[in-house]
């Protein structure tokens, strides 16, 4: 039995004015799991990454060819509303970004853009996200204050359950990890494997242990060109391009 597809991308090339960052790049994504991006900086990854929820859209120099699936419905075809796209397929980035007001407000946001729910249901969706990302036990006593009173571990799972409470498809990360300390790291990427058993989950990391620990396939990119994608013990142990093998050593990256 052939497993689902969550996203298709097909001959994607991706300019930033006059400049190439991605190039024909074909792959699929499947709808179980966790995917891993990986790379040098300026490999392409965390452009792809974009596409699937077309965050790419808010850069004024970003053109696009190729096409990008979701569910078999082109994400880019005329008549498409962004903002439909990202309710279905929701992004943490790689400095968490809370808003400036409550940790309840700031779970509750994006309830609240898609219309009104009585107090005590949107308490328990609040609720439920912030379980599902691995916060309440610690600020179950204070949802009233600020967010910005929160460590920056925590802030981190604050924007994975701000994301989780509108119940997204797909979950993006772009190096979610990158400016915590080990213990927090640790925290993000439990949560990752976590959410991979019932979402489809795509991270771009530059950490090679951190995709040995939570993927079950990667993709590997330099220059913009995909260059081998498999299972990630395979591509780790048994890689078959001789600069997949360069890089995962470490002999340049």
């Amino acid at each position: 039995m052939s497993e689902a597809v969550r996203f298709e991308v097909a001959g994607l090339e991706c300019r930033y004015g006059d400049a190439v960052a991605v190039r024909g790049v074909s792959m699929t994504v499947p709808a179980q799991g966790v995917t891993a991006f990986i790379g040098p900086s300026g490999c392409g990854k965390s452009t792809i990454l974009r596409c699937f929820n077309r965050m790419n859209d808010v850069i004024g120099s970003f053109s696009l060819r190729g096409t990008v699936l979701l569910d078999g419905e082109d994400v880019n075809a005329p008549g498409t509303d962004p903002t439909s796209v990202r309710r279905r397929v929701g992004m943490v980035f790689q400095r968490s970004n809370p808003f400036p007001s409550s940790i309840f407000d700031n779970v509750a946001y994006g309830l609240r853009l898609r219309g009104s729910l009585p107090q005590a249901e949107l308490a328990l969706r609040v609720e439920a996200a912030l379980r599902a990302a691995a916060l309440w036990d610690e600020v179950k006593d204070r949802l009233d204050a600020n967010a910005g009173s929160l460590s920056g571990g925590q802030q981190q799972r604050l924007c994975i359950a701000r994301a989780l409470a509108v119940e997204p498809e797909v979950l993006l990360f772009d190096e979610p990890a990158s400016a915590l300390d080990p213990i927090s790291t640790a925290r993000v990427e439990e949560l990752v494997l976590e959410l991979g058993r019932r979402l489809t989950v795509v991270i771009v990391t530059h950490n090679l242990q951190q995709a040995t620990r939570v993927a079950d396939r990667t993709a590997f990119f330099l220059h913009g060109r995909l260059i081998e994608y498999g299972p990630t013990l395979e591509l780790f142990t048994t890689p078959r391009q001789p600069e997949t093998e360069a890089y995962v050593s470490g002999r340049f990256g």
